[in-house]
């Protein structure tokens, strides 16, 4: 099995490949607890310093399946908004509609300090937690840009 990749052809090992799907079993997601694994499983393969190129096919797919499920249930018009809709009160929407706390932030976006500050509006989100917290939460970096 191989994967177009740009100009570049990555070669699967479909035992490999399956023994991952095995081991995750990705499934569509349905539900706020499938989102939540699927995360997880995300979170899990981002970590790996050099995967191979079956998890990187899997961790593919899964932001795929991640992506469709949080389009459908969390789209907001920040248009509509105005100015409620600044990045803080994006990042908090966020962390709430994931169950995150500022400590699940930590070495995301920088230090404890760093985090309570960028939560509490004491600090401006940099352009790099902006590009960190669009990976982490799956949405344009935009959002996240004041």
């Amino acid at each position: 099995m191989t994967k177009m990749t740009g100009s570049a052809t990555l070669s699967i090992d479909p035992e490999a490949y399956g023994a991952l799907l095995t081991k995750y079993l990705p499934m569509p997601i349905t539900s706020e607890d499938d989102n939540k694994r699927a995360l997880e499983v995300v979170q899990t393969l981002m970590a790996i310093q050099n995967r191979s190129p079956e998890e990187n096919s899997l961790l593919e797919l899964l932001v795929q399946l991640i992506e469709r499920f949080e389009d459908e249930h969390y789209s907001f018009d920040v248009a509509s908004q105005g100015d409620l809709a600044t990045p803080r009160s994006i990042l908090l929407h966020l962390m709430e509609e994931h169950d995150l706390k500022q400590a699940d932030l930590v070495g995301i976006i920088g230090s404890r300090g760093v985090v309570s500050e960028v939560v509490n509006g004491k600090r401006d989100i940099s352009k790099a937690q902006a590009s960190a917290l669009a990976q982490l939460f799956h949405v344009d970096v935009g959002l996240f840009i004041g």
